[in-house]
């Protein structure tokens, strides 16, 4: 199986995204459901345990989600295509990308350590980053959603 993934550039700086993830060879797609940041402990009824009210938390939580729903049905971070975030607001400066809420310094964190080959700084998959008014619980900040291959 081969994974190409093409990078984003505006002009000559390079974007925190990829533009496009082509892949040959795959013997099928991995879907991962939407992963929020319900840790064992965490009890949606009392809004206990978890990651309650910590975005960076939530955050390492889902990505350690999404590494093992990945190795479990047989594939891994390296074979990620698509990712798809959805961050709660608030969005002070108007825009997603302001909000408190959207940490790509700590998926960077986890990439690197993790898999190196989807830093934002490096060469990330393609994504796509939508604000929203509120996720499944109301202390939930971010979900996201994750798109890998199969490999044969």
């Amino acid at each position: 199986m081969i994974l190409t993934t093409y990078r984003k550039f505006k002009g000559d700086r390079l974007m925190p995204w990829g533009k496009a993830t082509v892949v040959s060879g795959a013997k099928g797609y991995v879907f991962l459901s939407g992963n929020t940041a319900t840790t064992e402990d965490y009890d949606p009824s009392t809004r206990r345990g978890g990651a309650v009210g910590d975005p960076v938390m939530q955050w390492r939580a889902i990505l350690a989600n999404i590494k093992a729903d990945l190795e479990e049905v047989g594939s891994s971070l390296e074979h990620l295509i698509k990712l798809t975030f959805y961050v709660k607001g608030p969005f002070p400066d108007g825009g997603v990308l302001s909000s408190p809420n959207f940490r790509l310094d700590v998926m960077d964190e986890f990439f690197a350590e993790h898999c190196p080959k989807h830093c934002s700084y490096n060469n990330p998959p393609p994504s796509e980053v939508i604000g929203v008014a509120a996720l499944a619980q109301p202390d939930l900040v971010i979900e996201l959603v994750a798109i890998a291959a199969l490999p044969d």
